[in-house]
């Protein structure tokens, strides 16, 4: 599709409102912005288009199509392209989603320091992006920059967060000249209005205690308070965090971490019916039923997996911690579906980038992807009742916390 050189607005508007166009001001922003883009690249090429002069130093190359989100609706742009070099316009970009804005950060940052050139050419060229300057680049990075440390820095005054999950990721970065794994540190919580709420993110390079304590600190410094149960996997140096900054909490174990680690006991012929076997001890109407199937479950793998059978028996109390609470809370607080769905989202745009360039880079697309996402679950319906909160906090009020449900004294000392 070509663009006129030359809009006569007048007649142009006095065409449109006799067809009668029911897309009239979408059609205007389309034909002004593609007008601007070809005067933009005329500037580029140092002449007209079609012009013949001496002081010509480029040459049109036809369009691509890109589509261009506006108040007006979705307007499809004709963007011009140069025969040498290439033409992208900057406020193209400005009215992109923050974790689009972030990954084109991270892709164009990685490009700037020589990482991976050839799939980071093909990263930038799927984004539909030919050419990213240095000034555009240091633009968005401020901005998001500032966005993501707001949201990191924020104070947690939607509290009590009775339910909390944690988790890290494995992410790969360039550091010192070679490739290195560092972890990625989310919190998740339940607020006071029975929303979930992404709390926090750190980068740490070692998913060990010291990380944990660090975060976890951290974030009760902010006001994470009124925590009754935190799910999470069973790191050595994650268990004693929660117990020496959360005292009083409950200790879930995530049965989706669990489960991995339970099949690996048994023969791969049989993990199907094992983990069936012990899904059904989530499915019991009672706290009671709950404690009786786990023990039956036992019983039934004693005669032809005594290794699966010890390791359930070991970790019947941080495995059943959920069914001190009451009933209405069990899916959501054993599933772990906030943290597990949130950890696919956070992957599915880090992915694409492989290798970050550095630390800040995967600060500024996680926490990017967070913050959407925390928006999104305003704005989404509660993922707890009110009134099943409020039996939370009756619950505790009334210290009605069964002893082996509560994390090692060792762990609070």
């Amino acid at each position: 599709m070509a663009v006129p050189d030359s809009v006569d607005p007048a007649a142009w508007l006095a065409e449109q409102i006799q067809q009668g166009d029911p897309d009239l001001l979408r059609s205007m922003v389309k034909t002004m912005a593609e007008t601007l883009m070809s005067a933009e690249a005329d500037g580029l090429c140092g002449a007209a288009y079609g012009e013949r002069t001496g002081e010509r130093t480029n040459r049109r190359n036809g369009y691509r199509a890109r589509e261009w989100d506006t108040r007006a609706g979705t307007v499809e742009l004709a963007i011009p392209k140069l025969r040498s070099g290439s033409y992208f316009p900057d406020w193209l970009l400005e009215r992109r989603r923050r974790a689009e804005q972030a990954l084109i950060s991270v892709v164009a940052t990685s490009y700037l320091l020589g990482v991976s050139t050839r799939r980071v050419d093909k990263l930038v060229e799927q984004l539909g992006i030919k050419q990213i300057s240095k000034s555009q680049v240091s633009q968005m990075a401020k901005v998001l920059d500032a966005q993501v440390d707001a949201f990191r820095t924020r104070a947690l005054d939607a509290g009590p967060y009775a339910f909390v999950w944690l988790d890290a990721l494995t992410q790969k970065v360039r550091e010192g000249g070679r490739t290195i794994n560092v972890h990625v540190l989310v919190a998740t919580a339940v607020n006071a209005n029975g929303t979930r709420e992404v709390l926090g993110v750190e980068v740490t390079s070692a998913e060990d205690g010291a990380g944990w304590l660090a975060f976890l600190r951290g974030l009760v410094a902010r006001g994470l308070s009124g925590v009754q149960l935190v799910v999470s996997d069973a790191h050595t140096g994650l268990t004693e965090a929660i117990g020496a900054t959360l005292p009083g909490a409950s200790w879930q174990r995530c049965r989706t971490h669990y489960l991995r680690n339970l099949l690996t006991t048994v023969p791969k012929a049989a993990q199907p019916w094992v983990a069936t076997l012990v899904r059904t001890i989530f499915d019991q109407p009672t706290a009671e039923a709950v404690r009786t199937q786990h023990a039956w479950v036992i019983d039934a793998l004693e005669a032809r997996y005594p290794a699966a059978c010890e390791h359930l028996d070991a970790a019947r109390e941080e495995l059943l911690a959920f069914a001190a609470f009451p009933k209405e809370t069990w899916r959501q607080v054993w599933s772990n579906n906030p943290q597990e769905r949130l950890n696919k989202e956070i992957r599915r745009r880090t992915d694409v980038v492989g290798i970050f360039p550095d630390r800040a880079a995967i600060v500024r697309l996680v926490g990017a992807v967070l913050a959407e996402q925390t928006d999104e679950w305003t704005e989404a319906r509660r993922y707890m009742g009110l009134d099943i909160l409020a039996k939370c906090r009756m619950r505790l009020v009334a210290g009605d916390t069964p002893a082996h449900n509560l994390l090692p004294q060792t762990l609070t000392a």
